[in-house]
């Protein structure tokens, strides 16, 4: 159980949007005018793809991927 009770897989959605600091296909790019990929979905962009998503789909990422935060 995480935070609040809520088990770890509610809490990588805060809000219904994923959160891509914690998905596994996140990048960084070196593009200065597009700095954030997502390697899943295959596109760069100047917002954080799961928001980029949303904008032009109206619907929440589906790719998101949690991290193996073992390391």
């Amino acid at each position: 159980m995480g935070r609040n009770g809520a088990s770890p897989a509610k809490q990588k959605k805060q809000g219904g949007e994923a959160n891509c600091l914690d998905c596994r296909h996140y990048y960084i790019t070196y593009d200065p005018s597009f700095p954030y990929g997502c390697r899943a979905a295959g596109f760069k962009s100047r917002l954080f793809p799961a928001k980029a998503v949303y904008v032009n789909s109206g619907s929440h990422c589906l790719l998101f991927t949690e991290k193996d935060k073992s390391r």
